[in-house]
């Protein structure tokens, strides 16, 4: 299966994505500022908000959020009536490419994505990406998807199932992380595409948890920098050209700002009940937040209530900015998808989804790992229950006797305030330092420069492509 062509050429190009490398954490990386060494490091500028799926978005189509139409990790999509949040289609993503563009440019070139996100669907030749299976019973097992679909039986029978569990969740660790970067390296060898994009998640854990002048936080980036020591050297030796890159930085946090809260308590967002507990009414709520770390984007259903509401939400503390037309056009969010709003924390808070005011009327996915049911971004999923971690391990194990019995279960570890006194960092706004922003490193030193915006990494791409 393994053609010579990438290594004999020297023209095959692997992009890693080490989500929240910044130039602090580099200390702490030998392995990887080695590429630097060889090549160059440049600052990297991101796009508003600083998270996930928008900014890889821009990587890939070199357009900002207001032409790819991917305004954060979740919109409300109005259409539907729902909030969803980590959607997997491509064709969300509006625009061309990097590999549509290769591909005018040279026929037959070929492409893998590993764990880049909107995977699914994309015209390129190889894919994995994370995928549970969910058990007619309620049951989630771990697994991942992958084209074509035999990859899929390759790559557990030589690596085990993918780690979805250390993935994300209370458990998340550097076992996801070590199954990528060994994914992405079988894939490289025994199929050589032209451009491999892989994404690494490991930082934003420990970071997330501790903040990232923790000692802990530290610790994961050199970790890390293990893990990928491999893959690096195997590209390498290969004649591949390595470029790796990161979407934001995470910076210090100690303020949670419960918007929807406010909103609920003015009378502006609705909820139903069903068994006493109280879920998000979208349809009825004349103003509601799709909380995303330090960004919120707040959907207000009569334009006649935009006013009020951009003067309520000014006025909570914590929120710096509120954005209405104009600004969010300024800022590169004048998208159909964008709230009618969007709220911008102070350098030091970030946005909780919380929408009910007594914890015994939360929904039951409150509690859990859900990032799918939850009309928001909630971190407090990276935690046992801080206010009783020892009886939340014990539910935890309780649930995984059940599930090796094959029973239902439900890993209800998380708090319903573990946010308020447990998270510690976070991302989303503009880097203030750029120590604490986006890093790009390349082994290629005749493309070497000192900065790149977002909306350039599509282009660079395509110059280091035959």
């Amino acid at each position: 299966m393994t053609s010579p062509r990438g290594s004999a050429r020297g023209a095959s190009h692997l992009v890693l994505d080490v989500v929240g490398l910044t130039p602090r954490l580099l200390a702490h990386m030998p392995r990887l500022r080695a590429v630097a060494g060889t090549g160059f490091q440049a600052r990297l500028g991101t796009v508003l908000p600083a998270v996930t799926c928008p900014v890889q978005s821009t990587f890939l189509t070199g357009l900002p959020p207001s032409a790819h139409g991917i305004v954060g990790n979740g919109w409300y999509f109005r259409d539907l009536g729902e909030v969803l949040l980590w959607r997997q289609h491509n064709a969300l993503v509006r625009g061309e490419k990097v590999w549509q563009a290769a591909r005018r440019r040279r026929p037959g070139f070929t492409v893998a994505n590993i764990c880049w996100w909107y995977a699914m669907g994309a015209d390129v030749d190889w894919t994995v990406t994370p995928r549970p299976i969910y058990h007619a019973d309620g049951r989630k097992e771990p697994d991942c998807y992958t084209y074509p679909p035999g990859l899929h039986d390759e790559l557990t029978a030589r690596l085990g199932p993918f780690p979805l569990f250390s993935y994300w969740g209370p458990g998340a660790g550097i076992a996801s992380s070590a199954w990528i970067c060994a994914a992405t390296r079988h894939v490289m060898t025994t199929r050589d595409p032209d451009l491999t994009l892989a994404y690494v998640p490991h930082l934003d854990y420990d970071l997330q948890r501790y903040g990232p002048g923790d000692p802990r936080s530290a610790a994961a980036a050199a970790e890390l920098d293990g893990v990928l020591a491999p893959l690096l050297d195997a590209a390498l030796d290969r004649g591949t050209t390595v470029t790796v890159l990161s979407e934001y930085g995470i910076t210090d946090v100690s303020r949670p700002v419960a918007v929807n809260r406010l909103l609920r308590a003015e009378g502006l967002l609705h909820v139903h009940t069903q068994a006493g507990m109280e879920y998000l009414d979208p349809w009825t709520s004349r103003a509601f937040a799709v909380a995303d770390h330090q960004v919120a984007h707040v959907y207000v259903r009569d334009p006649a209530d935009v006013p009020a509401v951009a003067r309520l939400c000014a006025a909570l503390p914590g929120v710096a900015e509120v954005l209405g037309e104009e600004h969010k056009t300024a800022r590169g969010l004048g998208h159909p998808r964008s709230g009618e709003l969007v709220l911008l924390a102070d350098p030091h808070a970030w946005f909780t989804y919380y929408y009910w005011l007594d914890d015994a009327r939360a929904p039951d996915f409150a509690p859990l790992v859900e990032i799918h049911r939850k009309p928001g971004y909630d971190p407090a999923e990276l935690f046992f229950d801080p206010a009783g971690p020892g009886r939340a391990r014990r539910r935890a194990a309780l649930a995984l006797l059940r599930k090796k019995a094959g029973m239902r279960y439900l890993m209800d570890v998380v708090g319903l305030d573990a946010g308020a006194g447990a998270v510690r960092g976070s991302h989303g706004l503009l880097p203030r330092d750029p120590e604490d922003g986006p890093v790009l490193l390349c082994s290629d030193r005749s493309a070497a420069r000192d900065h790149l915006a977002a909306t350039e990494v599509k282009d660079f791409l395509l110059g280091r492509t035959p």
